[in-house]
């Protein structure tokens, strides 16, 4: 039987509609054929894109040359430019601003025919500290307030470029639908004087377990309750922090662990579909009057993995209701029961470079 359940984050309202899982299945749309190696992300072909703004690299390599591990580079289309210069105008009734901004591609690995769930765990450590050396980065220019951290994996999920990467862009605003999550943790903490994340990692831990799928030490992934997609995933670190920046160092790897976990189990159960994933974090916060006091006890970071295997339609755009043919309890069920190889390869040589040193080269 269908129910329709409210996200306690934004309020939105989600339609659990199990039956539509019955449906006849649609003439699925063509996948393009995965481009061969190598292309212009691959280790030994730094020279065709020789613009290394940062690397994960051994410490006698130099840039733009092989040695990395982990290497970014601005994305050759951006959708928004960092050459630009911020400014606002008013056209009648509207208001437009520059297309400023900075537009990154976080190659995750010089092989092109692997996953990041295929690589081990202190190699998506480095990328994961990637991300936010990137992003404490990108905060000290004053025109940015949010940095979106995201991954495309599969031609439906948006990638155009089959190796394994992730991106980032900056913006000058913060995006709508992070501003919806902040809100909504604000009135949650103003009306409990909780974070509503804590809560429902207490919620999802102790009370309410099945829609458990992992946890480690210092994280938990969980489907949430009003999923708006099958097999949608929150990873949530158990700490509570508003930054992801403020990431500790004992947490890279038990992030790396969460998240090749979780993309390990839907790969496993799902056939490997397309995917996004993405880190929602609080905006670059810069005090000024009327400035937000409570943001870093009211609102928690997290990386939400969204597989693709549904398609938003006329009710869906019409309304704003998502429709989720899978119960998250069910999706839970079904991830936690997958058995996953938990051995990881051998340690590289560079990996054992950054384990050793800490702090990402440049």
């Amino acid at each position: 039987m269908s129910e329709i359940r409210r996200d306690p984050v934004i309020g939105r309202w989600v339609i659990i509609a199990p039956e539509r899982a019955t449906r006849p299945e649609p003439v699925p749309v063509r996948t393009p054929e995965r481009q061969p190696a190598p292309c212009v992300f691959c280790g030994g072909q730094e020279g065709l894109d020789p613009h290394e703004i940062f690397a994960v690299r051994a410490t006698d390599t130099l840039r733009d040359t092989p040695g990395w591990q982990v290497r970014v580079l601005p994305n050759k289309y951006p959708v928004l430019r960092i050459e630009n210069k911020l400014e606002r105008e008013g056209v009648g009734m509207f208001d437009r601003m520059t297309g400023v901004g900075a537009h990154e591609v976080i190659v995750e690995t010089p092989d092109h025919d692997v996953q990041l769930a295929d690589l081990p765990e202190p190699h998506i450590a480095a990328v994961i500290r990637t991300y936010r050396e990137r992003m404490a980065d990108l905060a000290g220019d004053e025109r940015f307030k949010y940095v979106l951290i995201f991954k495309n994996q599969g031609y439906l999920a948006g990638a155009t470029i089959t190796h394994p990467h992730s991106q980032l862009i900056a913006t000058p605003v913060t995006p709508k639908r992070v501003k919806e999550e902040l809100n909504g943790a604000e009135k949650y903490y103003d009306f409990k004087r909780r974070c509503v994340f804590c809560d429902i990692i207490r919620q999802e831990t102790h009370m309410t377990p099945e829609r458990l799928v992992f946890e480690n030490d210092a994280f938990v992934v969980l489907s949430p309750f009003a999923a708006r997609v099958p097999y949608e995933t929150w990873i949530v670190p158990k700490a509570h922090a508003c930054d992801f920046t403020a990431i500790r160092e004992a947490d890279y790897l038990a992030l790396a662990q969460a998240l090749k976990s979780i993309l390990l189990r839907v790969r496993t159960a799902l056939n490997d579909p397309p995917l996004n994933y993405l880190i929602h974090t609080a905006p670059f916060r810069r005090p000024r009057p009327g400035y937000w006091a409570t943001i870093q006890h009211d609102y928690h970071w997290h990386l939400e993995v969204i597989p693709r295997l549904t398609r938003a339609a006329g009710f869906e755009e019409g309304s704003g209701f998502y429709i989720n043919p899978v119960a998250p309890e069910e999706a839970a069920a079904l991830l936690r029961s997958v058995e996953i190889n938990a051995a990881a390869p051998a340690v590289g040589r560079v990996e054992a470079d950054i384990l050793a040193a800490g702090p990402v080269g440049r």
